[in-house]
């Protein structure tokens, strides 16, 4: 036992000759202000197809970063893309409107002269009657042609929104964590179908603790706190308190606070391990 003692007192020695630590810089005691935490990605999200097809295109890669409304998949679009065209000729089309406009003006400066003309009686009331009843039915002509134009537009835009389908941008800003299909491969629509990627937020990040319930009444949303994460990373970085439980768990006597921290830069990984400093604290 004597020589164990010596031996463990000889190493601890040549550590601290060496310049070392024998406890890590981690497993420091905490201040009474300070917690352990867990900084995390604010959301994990897999990406699936919102429609069957093939899939053409994967635009981002495992471990890459990616932006807010950036292209990540690209399904087969080509019928898609064909309607679009289509409808979007239907929509400019402005012949038949035209030709109905120019009806309606025409008829309108008929009937205005034979309504004179029957007034001085030069022509019968009849055929000013008539000459009316020509305009107002090339009025509903144009009309008819004005809700044509109205729905070929509606039209334009659900093809557009079709073909928008075919194309999976990120929403938010962070990192693919893993990407399980391939181009070629038949995607399918669904929560029970395999995802194409999984995401990760990382812009915000979000941190996590658990405080002793006795602070509880000194713990707000809006709350700044600091973030030191561990190393290789250290620093303090400013953060704000999202939520807290309203749940206490009552076995343990704790209640667990949500905290954003900024990551606009992407310098920090989710996953890591942290302290958190509440000032003010009493």
């Amino acid at each position: 036992m004597t020589c164990f003692k010596l031996t463990a007192l000889a190493a601890a020695l040549m550590l601290a000759t060496l310049g070392m630590s024998a406890t890590p810089a981690w497993a420091a005691p905490a201040a009474a202000d300070e917690f352990d935490c867990l900084i995390e990605a604010n959301q994990v999200v897999e990406i699936r197809s919102p429609t069957v097809g093939l899939l053409q295109q994967v635009h981002a890669r495992r471990g890459g970063t990616i932006r807010a409304g950036q292209l990540l998949v690209t399904i087969e679009s080509s019928v898609e893309q064909s309607a679009a065209n289509a409808a979007r000729l239907r929509a400019e089309s402005t012949g038949g409107l035209q030709l109905a406009r120019s009806k309606v003006a025409a008829l309108r400066e008929k009937a205005r002269r034979l309504t004179a003309l029957a007034e001085e009686e030069f022509v019968s009331a009849q055929a000013g009657e008539d000459a009316r009843a020509e305009l107002s039915l090339a009025e509903s002509e144009l009309r008819q042609a004005e809700e044509g134009q109205r729905l070929a537009r509606a039209e334009h835009r659900q093809t557009v929104d079709q073909l928008a389908r075919r194309q999976i941008r990120s929403p938010f800003a962070g990192v693919v964590v893993d990407q399980y299909l391939n181009p070629g491969a038949l995607v399918d629509a669904g929560d029970g179908k395999k995802p194409i990627l999984k995401i990760a937020q990382t812009q915000p990040l979000a941190v996590q603790v658990i405080l002793p319930f006795k602070l509880f009444p000194q713990i707000q949303p809006g709350q700044r706190v600091v973030v030191r994460p561990e190393a290789p990373f250290g620093g303090a970085i400013d953060a704000v308190i999202r939520t807290k439980d309203r749940v206490i768990d009552a076995a343990a006597g704790t209640f667990g606070v949500m905290a954003t921290l900024d990551n606009a830069r992407q310098t920090l990984p989710a996953g890591i391990r942290c302290r958190l400093q509440v000032p003010g604290l009493k």
